[in-house]
């Protein structure tokens, strides 16, 4: 297998690597890599900070082994490698009535990453976390490939475990029904944050989502919109063309004055009575893919994403939070609020039941400072940070967050006692 050294980024470009990469073609390839010099595994660099990073080290792209290897148009069971991305499984499998049971905010996302980091989507709050929709996964360590089943303590410690129990070669996943390829969204505003949570707790739709003006102060301080869809059938709309962002832009795009007439306009967008639209599935799971290397809106610098959870109980940190983020003037216009449900199927996973924010911030002074702030006020609320998005957290918290990490460890310690899968994050961290 040939290496070649490289340098890259996780998707929000602040933080950075350079060394060696490979690119196997086949499963067999893989193995013989793994056994030679184990190393651990991206796919198409989604995560936001330093989760795909290696630094110094070697890393297996993966993005090469992205087949279908067998599907049961009957069950719903789809077979595929890794490097699948799920905006392709939907986009071939819609028209046939199946999608993945859980999608994230991008259709980039490869089903080796969506297990690593055990994703959520639009639904969690009735679907659950996307690795308890894997029916099996293939790891291949240095001692080779094995099956591994949901619930012996492998696959816990593999779903939302970074990649760190081995490479993750290919997935047996349990499709969801979907009634066809359109999908029919309501949308509603929300004036406060109150009348915001207060939408999400009613809603009974499968998918919910909600953009919230991170910008907005006093009596607005809060307000959104709020997206309730179903999937469909009938006829397709014209998707709209995909546009890209063909350089880094510079700072006055996102500064403070723009930031907040564009959050304005946009939440003006929605009449006041609300509306219900037909879109194709693509434009509303991933509405940001439609722009292509968006991130290079945040400038040469890259931005980072703050993203929490909180309980129910805890709605107030949320508000202090808001309060924070709109008086640092370092919000974004892309910030997101939604509604969680207690599904999730590793040690490390995210998702617990409650109400979850992210916020994109450009990567500029104070930054680090208003994180740190956000980081705190989710701690003292029981709640916890997403490690997908992550690019700043200290370590003794993060482990604070997450009281099965000693479980976690100790399978990860079996699996590789030589501490080859160690990645950025994990080291930054300090996870082992």
């Amino acid at each position: 297998m040939r290496w070649k050294t490289a340098e890259y980024t996780g998707w929000g470009r602040a933080l950075r690597a350079s060394g060696e990469l490979a690119r196997p073609e086949k499963r067999s390839a893989l193995a013989a890599l793994m056994a030679e010099a184990p190393a651990p595994a991206i796919g198409r660099r989604r995560s936001y900070g330093d989760a795909c990073l290696n630094d110094g080290g070697r890393a297996v792209d993966m993005t090469r082994l992205d087949r279908f290897l067998g599907f049961d148009p009957e069950t719903g069971v789809l077979e595929v490698e890794a490097g699948m991305t799920l905006g392709e499984i939907a986009r071939i499998l819609a028209p046939k009535g199946w999608l993945p049971a859980v999608m994230p905010g991008t259709g980039f996302a490869t089903v080796g990453g969506a297990i690593a980091n055990d994703v959520h989507g639009k639904n969690h709050h009735g679907a659950g976390s996307f690795a308890q929709h894997v029916a099996s996964l293939t790891l291949i360590t240095g001692q080779g490939p094995r099956k591994v089943k949901p619930g012996t303590k492998l696959f816990k410690a593999t779903a939302g475990g970074l990649g760190q129990t081995g490479v993750i070669a290919a997935a047996e996943l349990q499709l969801g029904r979907a009634k066809g390829d359109i999908v029919t969204v309501t949308e509603r505003r929300a004036e406060t944050l109150d009348a915001f949570l207060g939408l999400l707790d009613r809603s009974e739709a499968t998918y919910t989502v909600g953009w919230i003006d991170a910008t907005a102060r006093g009596q607005s301080l809060g307000r959104g919109m709020l997206e309730e869809a179903e999937t469909g059938a009938g006829l397709v709309p014209a998707p709209k063309p995909a546009k890209s962002v063909p350089l880094d832009a510079p700072g006055f795009v996102l500064s403070p004055p723009v930031v907040r007439a564009f959050n304005a306009g946009y939440y003006r967008r929605i009449p006041a009575r609300g509306r219900t639209v037909v879109k194709p599935i693509g434009e509303f799971f991933f509405p940001l893919d439609r722009i292509h290397d968006w991130n290079r809106l945040y400038g040469k610098a890259g931005f980072h994403q703050f993203q929490c959870v909180v309980p129910v109980a805890e709605a107030e940190a949320l508000r202090e939070m808001l309060r924070r983020i709109a008086a640092s003037r370092l919000a974004s216009p892309l910030a997101v609020l939604k509604r969680m449900g207690p599904g999730r199927a590793g040690y490390m996973s995210f998702p617990m039941e409650g109400y979850t924010l992210a916020v994109d911030f450009p990567n500029r002074p104070g930054v680090v400072r208003l994180v740190g702030a956000l980081e705190e006020i989710a701690a003292e609320a029981g709640g916890r940070i997403y490690l997908a998005k992550d690019s700043l957290a200290s370590g003794d918290r993060v482990r604070a967050m997450y009281p099965e990490h000693g479980d976690w460890l100790a399978e990860v310690t079996k699996a590789d006692p030589d501490v080859a899968m160690a990645t950025d994050l994990v080291r930054r961290l300090g996870l082992r």
